[in-house]
């Protein structure tokens, strides 16, 4: 890594997206830390020190992803790093197959999905700038469909979810699909399966020991490949995720 290299993390206010933003700082990246909500993004991005910047960005809001765009290009010039890591649950006890509503599925597809895909277009002519960029997408083991249907594995046991579950799927199959499209470009694009981790988004999780951090190592790994590293693959800490 250098200096001159860039980054942009998504829903990096708290969690998992801050350490993520945290340990590439610490690598001497210039990391953008982009948030819905202008004022948890600033005082992030004040705790983390310098060589960090925030930006409001909900990627959701296409003229707001847009403005975003802009605003790494007038500053950096370019991109290096792109982790699609802003993402939601949604309302998991409504989520029953056999019972769940439209709008709540649409709503979860939004953001992990439909967002994903509306801030990678819009960083990708910034990332086709740098020398060696890669892009993470931040997806979950809840998103396996062969663990789905192990018998032997715990995700088994689990209640099934209509929204979020399918759309880490779904997000896994774009992941294939845009490095398919982008290797021959030198980018790489990966999905990161952070594991289970004590962050405000496992509350109804108790006693998780594995922290923030060590969720976010997996996709800084990712994010810093070197050129002969992997693209089009699902990966956690301890490797190869079957899809």
């Amino acid at each position: 890594m250098t200096e001159t290299t860039t980054a942009l993390v998504t829903g990096a206010n708290k969690g998992i997206g801050r350490e993520v933003v945290a340990q590439l700082a610490a690598l001497g990246t210039n990391v953008v830390l982009a948030s819905r909500d202008p004022h948890r993004g600033a005082a992030a991005a004040a705790g983390l020190g310098p060589g960090v910047y925030p930006v409001t960005l909900d990627v959701t809001d296409r003229a707001g992803v847009l403005s975003a765009a802009r605003w790494i290009e007038e500053r950096f010039g370019r991109l290096d790093i792109l982790v699609n890591n802003a993402g939601i649950g949604g309302d998991l006890a409504a989520q029953s197959p056999s019972s769940v509503e439209l709008p709540v599925v649409r709503e979860v597809f939004e953001t992990n999905v439909f967002g994903v895909i509306s801030v990678t277009t819009a960083m990708l002519p910034l990332l086709a700038r740098s020398p060696a960029a890669r892009i993470v997408n931040v997806s979950s083991g809840l998103g396996s469909i062969a663990r789905m249907t192990d018998p032997g594995d715990y995700f088994t046991t689990r209640p099934p979810l209509a929204a979020y579950a399918p759309s880490k799927t779904a997000l896994n199959s774009l992941t294939v699909q845009y490095a398919k499209e982008l290797r021959s470009r030198g980018i790489l694009v990966n999905a990161a399966d952070p594991g289970p981790s004590a962050t405000d988004f496992t509350t109804a999780f108790p006693g998780l020991t594995r922290t923030a951090a060590d969720g976010a190592a997996v996709i800084v790994r990712l994010a810093t490949l070197p050129d002969d590293g992997p693209t089009g693959g699902f990966f956690d800490e301890n490797g190869p995720v079957p899809w």
